[in-house]
């Protein structure tokens, strides 16, 4: 069961357990190929930096990007939640109906996150640092409601109401 369903836009959480960091390559390969241990995840667009072995930043990424794997990876994995910034757009929300949350994390506070996680295990380092699926330990992650699994995104209506304010 996935706890997020009950939650809507605009919920400020604290996020504990793991999540999987995809971004393009990630995204591709997952679409591609069979990754059972991302089934049933928190997926974060993000590309954290280590030195050594620790994070020093690891902020997120442009969501929007993604907008064109995301149904299918969505509906392939069964994941319960993403992570990025800026939103995405009305076929990933529709994806997302009954099933996933979209939270937002700031822009600019990758080493306030860092942090907040530890690595458990990285995947496919051959994609580069950036670029690996990094599975990461969380704890009090901060993190809002952004688009809702019922529909709703803040994105949306924020730009809504800025064309509205513009006429």
């Amino acid at each position: 069961m996935n706890n997020f369903l009950k939650l809507k836009i605009g919920d400020e959480i604290l996020l504990n357990g793991a999540v999987f960091t995809l971004r393009d390559r990630a995204h591709l390969f997952l679409l591609k190929n069979e990754f059972p241990k991302i089934r049933n995840s928190i997926i974060f667009h993000c590309g954290p930096l280590l030195a050594g072995d620790e994070i020093i930043s690891a902020g997120p990424t442009t969501s929007a990007r993604f907008n064109s794997y995301t149904p299918e990876l969505i509906e392939k994995y069964s994941i319960r939640a993403i992570i990025g910034k800026g939103g995405m757009d009305d076929n990933v929300l529709k994806k997302m109906r009954g099933k996933v949350v979209y939270f937002s994390a700031i822009g600019g506070a990758g080493a306030l996150y860092a942090k907040c996680m530890k690595v458990i295990h990285v995947y496919k380092r051959v994609f580069g640092m950036a670029e690996a699926i990094w599975e990461l330990e969380v704890k009090d992650f901060p993190v809002i409601v952004t688009m809702d699994a019922w529909g709703n995104s803040l994105h949306k209506e924020i730009l809504e109401q800025s064309f509205l304010q513009s006429l």
